[in-house]
């Protein structure tokens, strides 16, 4: 018996971790055989037609699909066509996105086999064990079976007690470490209860032992993976088991880039203490705020301490090279336009290097989801579920968000102008007012219809700053806007955009022309390229009218590197 467990991810960089779970867990024991088992991951991106052929190729007697919020409509026409062209391969499915409500699928889609509810390691071996050796459909915990007109209900399945007992996917070969890119995971469950997420159906929390740990993560570190992105609901929940590991990936880095999603109320001074080590680009922390109006985060559960949560935060800004990802939610249950804009400042003070905003999608299972009539919210019943009016914010409103978000992440989270983005909040006395203001402007002349290149984009904000500013404060804005565009994107006098003034006059084209030769010489023999581009700038605040030089230095394996300089006084930025 050979069976295919499959995906489609939303990319190609991001390999399954699920399915080399499974696999390594169903081969590892001879006495339970499950069969031949082989992994086929695919992309949305490719043609349904292609993924079916592909499937089909292999000739396999078992297709088992993990079906996730993204790709389970695209799943599920595969399983209809499937059906359609092989109605003798028996389809599973399992994943979070089908494992709360099964009823419609088993009415809508006669493919379908069995379904895996909830953790798939142990089902899916009984499963297949029970396939392989002929034995009628029996009760398997943790399974739903197709059994003619009748569907078999297992009930719920029982976790596992020993997370070791799955072999490590690296170890044994199952995981494909060849993108760049792993998902990994050292705990599963969480001991929070949000009611939007659906780890609040699993507050118990399991961990692997250290020993496996470390010996995964040292697996991965001598291979120089470059990036490893750490799936643990919350990964410190314990901090001295926190502290522990990120000193032994302090110890035996080489150039890997961890993501780990944290409770920042969790740091506890020795942690923070270690923190302040962390080369730079090694660590991300992804850290949910989600809201910052008290009668809301009781309403779903959300039990942190704030102010402990933004003074470790701030913290973590000022005193280490940690990089921060920092989440807040629309849509929540209470929270209005007001409280959105001034949740937003009150993150965007903290300075954070990335902040993400999304509106709340409703998922199956959620406590959320179930409480949705009695908070009276409105989402959309397909995937992604997302929230679309509630009681304080109605749809025009989680627009204006969705909008701001956009602009947020086209902007701030790129690291682009963003020194006209801090000089808007004070113009409009609020960073969340600058952003809705931007974001206004750009939905009304439609600009985040379609997407958008670096240079459109600042383009497009000169033309915010014409249409929507004071005409006093155009030129202010204007030359802000310039400086952060030459810091952000090489330029040349040929694509540089309107807002720039190009006009040197005859003996500032001679300082120019001497500053590049000493430039130069500086960098000679070093295997660095150097462009350079000029400008004047007339109303930078706090500056005097001059001109401004931006060097970059490009070369074989360097990020490039923007030197502005004044005429002879120069500054690295």
């Amino acid at each position: 018996m050979r069976t295919l467990l499959t995906t489609l991810h939303s990319k190609y960089i991001h390999p399954s971790l699920a399915l080399p779970y499974l696999a390594a867990y169903c081969q590892q024991d001879a006495t339970v055989n499950c069969g031949e088992l082989l992994i086929r991951e695919f992309t949305l991106h490719e043609p349904k037609e292609n993924v079916l052929y592909e499937l089909l190729k292999k000739q396999p007697d078992v297709i088992a699909f993990s079906v996730y919020l993204w790709n389970r409509i695209a799943t599920l026409e595969l399983v209809d066509a499937l059906h359609v062209a092989a109605p003798q391969i028996r389809i599973i499915l399992g994943g979070p996105e089908v494992s709360y409500e099964t009823a419609s699928l088993w009415q809508h889609h006669p493919g379908i086999n069995a379904i895996i509810r909830g953790e798939g390691e142990q089902p899916l071996r009984a499963l297949l064990h029970s396939w392989r050796t002929g034995e009628q459909p029996q009760l398997i915990p943790g399974i739903e079976q197709r059994n003619g007109e009748q569907i078999i209900d297992g009930g719920d399945g029982p976790l596992l007690e020993s997370l070791d007992s799955i072999p490590s996917p690296f170890e044994s070969g199952d995981m494909d470490c060849e993108r760049g890119f792993v998902y990994y995971e050292t705990s599963r469950g969480c001991p929070y209860s949000c009611a939007f997420c659906m780890s609040a159906l699993d507050t118990r929390v399991r961990s692997f032992s250290i020993e496996r740990i470390e010996r995964d993560l040292l697996w991965l570190m001598k291979r120089e993976i470059p990036k490893v992105k750490l799936v643990d609901r919350t990964f410190n929940y314990d901090p001295r088991r926190a502290y522990h590991i990120f000193s032994f990936i302090l110890q035996h880095n080489r150039c890997s880039h961890f993501h780990f999603e944290i409770g920042a109320h969790l740091l506890d001074e020795a942690t923070l203490e270690l923190l302040k080590t962390v080369p730079d680009d090694m660590f991300q922390f992804e850290i949910g705020i989600q809201s910052t109006l008290p009668e809301t985060l009781k309403t779903i559960k959300r039990h942190a301490p704030q102010q402990q949560l933004f003074d470790n935060i701030r913290a973590l800004i000022e005193t280490t090279q940690v990089h921060l990802h920092l989440d807040l939610i629309a849509g929540l249950p209470g929270e209005d336009m007001a409280q959105m804009v001034k949740g937003f400042d009150q993150v965007m003070a903290l300075n954070p290097d990335h902040l993400q905003i999304e509106t709340v999608k409703l998922l199956p299972g959620a406590p959320l989801r179930q409480q949705a009539q009695h908070h009276q919210l409105v989402f959309d019943p397909n995937p992604p579920y997302r929230v679309l009016a509630t009681p304080t914010m109605d749809y025009n409103d989680l627009e204006e968000i969705r909008a701001l978000s956009r602009v947020l992440d086209l902007t701030w989270n790129c690291g682009r102008a963003r020194n006209l983005l801090r000089y808007l909040g004070n113009y409009y006395q609020s960073m969340g007012k600058a952003f809705l203001a931007i974001a206004q402007d750009w939905q009304q002349r439609n600009v985040l219809r379609f997407p958008l290149g670096q240079k459109e984009l600042f383009e497009q904000l000169a033309a915010f700053i014409r249409h929507q500013t004071d005409v006093n404060t155009q030129p202010i804005l204007l030359d802000i806007l310039a400086r952060d565009c030459a810091l952000t994107e090489r330029l040349t006098p040929g694509n540089a955009p309107d807002f720039f003034d190009l006009n040197l006059d005859r003996d500032q084209q001679a300082r120019l022309k001497q500053c590049v030769a000493e430039q130069l010489q500086r960098i000679q023999g070093q295997g660095i390229k150097l462009q350079h581009f000029a400008a004047r700038f007339h109303h930078l605040p706090e500056r005097e009218p001059a001109v401004h030089v931006f060097f970059y230095l490009t070369g074989s394996g360097r990020k490039m590197e923007v030197k502005e300089t004044i005429l002879n006084e120069e500054s690295t930025i």
